[in-house]
């Protein structure tokens, strides 16, 4: 399948660039290039199917049961410093 015809003075205007005719004889042929090593890859690719992951990808999370946790004098037992019921720290100001 032949690469469509890129027209790259338009792609120059859209890039704000502004190309001597040489520049853009050598940009045209490296653009073709390009779209045609894009082309030989699709035709490789065609018959794989599309994955998010290369390997497959299992749950491995622990199941979500309710336990006991900490009161609130016990997580507060080893604050550095406390006022009233709640954890004191240092003002930080950038």
């Amino acid at each position: 399948m032949p690469a469509p015809s890129i027209d790259i003075h338009h792609i120059a205007k859209l890039s704000r660039l502004a190309l001597t005719a040489e520049e853009a004889v050598k940009y045209q042929d490296q653009l073709n290039r390009i779209l045609g090593h894009i082309d030989q890859l699709s035709s490789h690719t065609l018959e794989a199917e599309p994955s998010a992951h290369a390997m497959p990808v299992f749950d491995v999370l622990r199941a979500d049961v309710a336990r006991p946790g900490f009161t609130q004098d016990e997580a507060l037992s080893n604050a550095p410093r406390r006022a009233m019921d709640q954890f004191q720290i240092p003002k930080v100001i950038e």
